[in-house]
């Protein structure tokens, strides 16, 4: 299968936290910003940059995002911008809409007007949002050094009625399942027998490499 292909629109600080760490995850990442200067600066981290209004329908419509499988709105203060480009992208047929928001205001006139999914870049870091958008079985993603992490993940269907000895995430990633939520009852430590049953909840920890194999592993089949 092919991988998710991602456009980000809107280049500052959260814009550009997101389309590096996608890129630095091996996806293909089209970055959109009105600023020719910050395109400059963006054209070595990502796969592709333009310098376009994303006000511009036509504009929207040449570079083809329709095609893409998600595009994020990181657009900053502008807050008509960010509602208008919103808009142009659910008319245009785009599949999922990400948009960061001001303000709870602005991320309910969003909600309203078709995006799929609204971030408040106060609560939502670039580099989590980008896990979230690669896997939307990525409840939760926290950093614990430079190199590793731990993510909670909803179980996919994939791993659902095998053992933790069966999946073998272990020798698989060089990820450790750490504790597995059921119902809201944590189990640490779970034993290699334990089944993954719906709806639970792992929690992981590995090298940050490692455990982008595994999303990717279990977001693409």
């Amino acid at each position: 299968m092919a991988k998710k292909q991602f456009a980000v629109i809107g280049m500052g600080r959260f814009g550009s936290s997101i389309a590096t760490s996608l890129t630095n995850m091996g996806y293909e990442v089209l970055a959109i910003d009105s600023s020719e200067q910050r395109i400059q600066e963006a054209i070595n981290t990502v796969t592709h940059a333009v310098s376009a209004d994303s006000t511009d329908e036509d504009a929207l419509r040449s570079l083809g995002v329709r095609n893409f499988d998600v595009v994020v709105v990181a657009i900053g203060q502008d807050i008509q911008a960010s509602i208008l480009t919103t808009l142009i992208l659910k008319d245009l047929g785009v599949k999922m809409i990400v948009v960061k928001a001001q303000n709870e205001l602005h991320g309910k006139v969003l909600t309203k007007i078709g995006a799929d999914k609204v971030v408040y870049p106060e609560r939502d870091m670039g580099l989590r949002v980008a896990h979230h958008l690669i896997s939307p079985n990525i409840l939760d993603y926290i950093e614990i050094s430079e190199d590793h992490s731990i993510i909670e993940i909803k179980a996919p269907e994939a791993m659902i009625g095998k053992s933790l000895k069966q999946l073998d995430i272990r020798a698989k990633f060089k990820c450790n399942v750490m504790a597995i939520k059921t119902n809201g009852v944590m189990n640490i430590a779970p034993y290699a027998e334990d089944l993954i049953r719906p709806e639970d909840i792992l929690v992981i920890v590995g090298k940050n490499s490692d455990l982008s194999n595994l999303e990717i592993a279990y977001s693409e089949g």
